[in-house]
């Protein structure tokens, strides 16, 4: 068992944002499987956030016993929604939205404007998509990556439906499950102040990771991975 504390719950489940894949959890999913923890990635399809939901929600039920459920960026909208699931002990926001019921995170987002809402970077599809100007994406998503792997992220963007980031949040799980909150204060794509805002409004245990961009849970993934594991071990108290 993690940390050698035959009590602390094994299970994580981490759900990716808008615009990139799984794939972007692996520095923090290789240090937790390292302290002994079973995690698995959440895979979207980002096509609607009904169906992001529905994945979540489809991982949850294969998971053996309660698990902690993270997410970041719009993946905190989908944990929202997507945690009120049993299996679900724990929530963590990483540089992530956190709405409430009757909001979105598009709503959110207008009370403290991120550097990116207040630029032309969002680009759009004919049918519906948007995704970030690859040119912008290295400096507004991923600042503290090394060059050439914010470059490839850029080129990889997974299209995702405009209509998600609209989504109404309808039970909020966070207001019936103990939640954290990891602020990135470089954050370019959710204002810093607003990831404060939402953590203190929920009362939420909150810590913060300097100069981090909106990428933290690829730039700096020992202290991501040290909140979440600190979540598993408080949840099984």
């Amino acid at each position: 068992m993690a940390n050698g504390q035959s009590t602390t719950i094994q299970n994580l489940v981490l759900v990716h944002g808008a615009w990139v894949d799984g794939s972007g959890w692996k520095p923090v999913s290789d240090i937790l499987v390292k302290d002994g923890y079973n995690v698995t990635v959440v895979q979207e399809p980002l096509t609607s956030f009904d169906a992001d939901v529905a994945a979540t929600r489809r991982i949850l039920g294969m998971q053996p016993g309660p698990c902690v459920l993270v997410g970041h960026s719009y993946g905190g909208s989908i944990i929202t929604e997507a945690g009120n699931d049993g299996h679900v002990a724990a929530l963590v926001y990483v540089a992530a939205h956190m709405p409430d019921a009757g909001e979105s995170e598009s709503q959110d987002g207008k009370r403290f404007p991120s550097d990116l809402a207040k630029s032309a970077g969002v680009k759009t599809t004919a049918d519906g998509d948007n995704f970030l100007d690859p040119a912008l994406f290295p400096s507004y998503f991923a600042a503290d990556l090394p060059a050439e792997q914010a470059r490839f992220e850029a080129r990889s963007q997974v299209l995702t439906a405009i209509a998600n980031f609209m989504a109404t949040i309808i039970t909020p799980a966070w207001r019936s499950k103990p939640s954290w909150m990891i602020v990135a204060t470089s954050d370019r794509i959710i204002n810093p102040e607003l990831e404060r805002w939402y953590g203190k409004r929920a009362g939420s245990h909150v810590s913060e990771v300097g100069g981090a961009s909106h990428s933290v849970y690829e730039s700096r993934p020992r202290e991501v991975a040290a909140v979440i594991e600190e979540a598993a071990r408080s949840a099984s108290r």
